[in-house]
């Protein structure tokens, strides 16, 4: 895979699933209402995809290694895989009760991020268990932070 599209894919994928899941879990927590979840996964789909496409894009070209071709491919890479990975969670929302919803799509993002960090860790020729580990602890550590986050807002502003 080119590195151009390896960066994209990379970081769509691993923000897709970080970033969605904090605001479903977040979102839920605090307002338990089902149109809230699906509009925050919608909005991560489309502005947080174009937001993180355009990070990827600067920061490619402030490298200043790369062609113009391979900072939009990375550019647009980023932006299809944070969009496709991001809307997969909508899918659960709209099939399930919402508590369910939740749960199935904490399994989903976790069973992605366990599959990418093990290839991940088998391209780089590292320990399999600690490259898993250390990207489930951080995904796990957003989970819960967004939850206690929701619960506060909706204890303050209840």
């Amino acid at each position: 895979m080119r590195h151009s599209i390896q960066v994209g894919f990379s970081f769509g994928l691993t923000s897709g699933i970080i970033t969605t899941l904090g605001i479903i879990v977040g979102l839920n927590s605090g307002t338990h209402s089902q149109l809230a979840v699906i509009g925050g996964i919608l909005t991560i789909a489309i502005a947080d995809s174009l937001s993180d496409a355009m990070g990827i894009h600067i920061s490619e070209e402030a490298e200043n290694k790369h062609s113009s071709k391979e900072v939009w491919e990375s550019t647009f890479a980023t932006f299809f895989f944070k969009l496709i990975v991001a809307s997969s969670f909508i899918i659960p929302v709209l099939i399930f009760a919402l508590e369910h919803a939740v749960i199935v799509n904490v399994a989903w993002g976790l069973v992605l991020l366990t599959i990418f960090s093990y290839k991940v860790a088998q391209i780089c020729k590292k320990n399999v268990l600690h490259v898993v580990a250390e990207h489930l602890i951080i995904g796990v550590a957003v989970i819960i932070i967004a939850n206690y986050v929701g619960v506060i807002i909706s204890n303050v502003f209840s």
